[in-house]
C-alpha cells in the first residue's frame, strides 16, 4: 500500500507487452506511432512527519490515476487514455529535506528526468522556494496542496498554477461556521506552526474573528515549529487559561502528535477545539480522536465531498486500492491532474495534435475551470493562476459499530463566500469584512 521510504525517486510506468507494442505499431497510423510519452514529476512527502497521513496518500491517488489515466478508464471527459493518446509516466520525488533541497530537486526533475511537467509541494516553505525557481527556468509547474496566499499574491508567475484554493478560504470558513452556529465565543486561544503556513493561518483565524466575534478576545498565541512533535509545554499553557475556542492549522504528524497528547490531558473538554485542516488523522486516529472536534479539509474533501459520479469514481478506486478512503491529500492531488490532463489536451489540440510545449500548457490552464470530485474548480485569482473552490467544515463523532470517524453537522460554503476576490488580496478582504462574498449561509 505504502511507498517504501528508502527509496525517494522511482519511476511508475504502464508498459505493454512486446507483442501488444508490435500489434499497435501496426495499427495505429503514423503520427500516433510517433506520440511521445508525457512525463510528470510528483513531489511529496515520503518520509518525514508529513508522510503517513499527507505525503504517501497523495502519491497513491496519483498511483492509481495514472493507471486509470493511461488504460483510458476515467469517466468522461477525462476518459481519453493517457493525455491526449500520449501515454503517461510519473517519477516520484520525496518532499522531505527542506526548501533548499526542493529547489535543486525541481532542477533535476527539469533538466535530469527531462519531465514535461511537475506537479507538487505540501510545504508553504517549499512552494515559496521553487515557484521562483520554475519560472527563471521558464518551466510549468503546478502547485497541488500548499495554502500560503503569499504565492500569487505577493509574486506575479508565468508557469507556475496552483490547482486549490489558499489557506485563507480554511480559516474563513471556520469563523463563518462558528457564527453559523451561534456558539460561543468571548475568548480564543491558537497554537499553529511558527512557517508561512501557521502563520498565515493563525493570521487570517485572527482577522476573521475581529469581524465575525468582535468581542472575542485573543487569548494564548502557542508557535511551536514545524515537526516539533511534543506539545507539553505549549498544552500546559492552553489548559491553564482555557478558552472557548482554541484554533490550530497544525497538520500531518505534528496534528497527530498533539491530538494523542492533549486528549488524555482533558483539553478537548476544556475548549471547543477548531481545526483548519484535520480530516486527513481522522482514519489513522480512529477512536483516540476526540468527538465534537470542528475541522475543516481544506476543500470539500473525503467525507464532506459532494455527492457526484466522479466523486463516486474517484472514492471506490482509490478505496478498493488501498482499503482506506481517500483524504485531503489525494483529493487535491487528482484535482491537479484532472486539470492538467484537460489543459494537455486542449494544448494539443490547438497544436494539430502534437505534444504541447511548456509555453502551450501555460495558454491552456490559465484562467480554466474543470470538475473535480470535490467540485467545480476555478482559476479565478493571480491573473488566473489560483484556484479557488468550495469547501466544508463538519464536526467529528466515532461510530463504533462503523470503526471509523464520522463528521455530522457538515456545512459547505461556496467559492465566492470564503475566497475572496481577484481584485483583493486576503488580508484586505477580511479587513473590509469580506465585500464581495456570495452565498453565505
Amino acid at each position: 500500500m505504502h511507498i517504501p521510504y528508502t527509496v525517494p525517486r522511482h519511476r511508475a510506468t504502464l508498459l505493454a507487452s512486446a507483442a501488444a507494442l508490435c500489434l499497435a505499431a501496426a495499427t495505429l497510423p503514423a503520427h500516433a506511432q510517433a506520440q511521445e510519452t508525457f512525463k510528470v514529476g510528483i513531489v511529496s512527502f515520503l518520509s518525514g512527519q508529513a508522510a503517513e497521513s499527507f505525503g504517501i496518500p497523495a502519491v497513491n491517488g496519483a498511483k492509481v490515476l495514472l493507471e486509470a489515466f493511461n488504460k483510458g478508464a476515467a469517466p468522461a471527459p477525462y476518459n481519453k487514455p493517457g493525455f491526449g493518446g500520449m501515454k503517461l509516466e510519473f517519477v516520484y520525488v520525496d518532499e522531505n529535506g527542506g526548501a533548499t533541497k526542493q529547489v535543486q530537486e525541481l532542477r533535476n526533475l527539469y533538466d535530469r528526468e527531462k519531465v514535461d511537467a511537475v506537479v507538487g509541494y505540501v510545504g508553504s516553505g517549499d512552494c515559496l522556494a521553487v515557484a521562483p525557481a520554475a519560472e527563471e527556468m521558464k518551466k510549468f509547474l503546478i502547485l497541488y496542496d500548499c495554502g500560503t496566499p503569499r504565492i500569487f499574491e505577493d509574486n506575479k508567475y508565468n508557469y507556475v498554477f496552483r490547482t486549490a484554493s489558499h489557506g485563507a478560504m480554511d480559516n474563513v470558513a471556520l469563523v463563518r461556521y462558528l457564527a453559523a452556529r451561534k456558539i460561543k465565543v468571548d475568548t480564543f486561544n491558537l497554537i499553529n506552526q511558527d512557517y508561512a503556513w501557521g502563520q498565515d493561518s493563525k493570521k487570517d483565524f485572527t482577522l476573521s474573528m475581529e469581524k465575525l466575534f468582535p468581542s472575542a478576545k485573543p487569548g494564548e498565541d502557542q508557535l511551536p515549529k514545524f515537526g516539533a512533535g511534543q506539545y507539553g509545554t505549549e498544552i500546559s499553557a492552553l489548559m491553564a487559561k482555557p478558552a472557548d475556542v482554541t484554533h490550530s492549522s497544525l497538520w500531518g504528524g505534528d496534528l497527530q502528535a498533539f491530538i494523542l497528547q492533549a486528549a488524555p490531558r482533558g483539553l478537548f473538554k476544556k475548549t471547543q477545539v477548531v481545526f483548519s485542516a484535520g480530516d486527513h488523522v481522522l482514519p489513522g486516529l480512529g477512536d483516540k480522536m476526540p468527538d465534537g472536534v470542528i475541522l475543516g479539509a481544506r476543500g470539500a474533501y473525503g467525507l464532506m465531498a459532494p455527492k457526484s459520479a466522479l466523486n463516486d469514481w474517484w472514492w471506490d478506486l482509490y478505496s478498493k486500492a488501498y482499503g482506506v478512503y481517500p483524504v485531503q491529500a489525494p483529493y487535491r492531488m487528482v484535482q491537479s491532474l484532472l486539470g492538467l490532463k484537460l489543459a494537455a489536451e486542449k494544448a494539443m489540440a490547438a497544436n494539430g495534435g502534437k505534444k504541447p510545449s511548456g509555453e502551450q500548457l501555460v495558454a491552456a490552464l490559465k484562467g480554466s475551470e474543470w470538475e473535480s470530485p470535490a467540485g467545480r474548480i476555478r482559476l479565478a485569482l493571480g491573473d488566473g493562476h489560483q484556484a479557488v473552490q468550495d469547501t466544508a467544515i463538519g464536526k467529528t463523532r466515532y461510530d463504533a459499530a462503523k470503526k471509523m470517524v464520522m463528521l455530522d453537522d457538515i456545512q459547505r460554503f461556496p467559492a465566492d463566500c470564503v475566497n475572496p476576490p481577484a481584485n483583493m488580496k486576503a488580508e484586505e478582504w477580511i479587513k473590509a469584512g469580506f465585500p464581495g462574498a456570495k452565498g453565505c449561509p
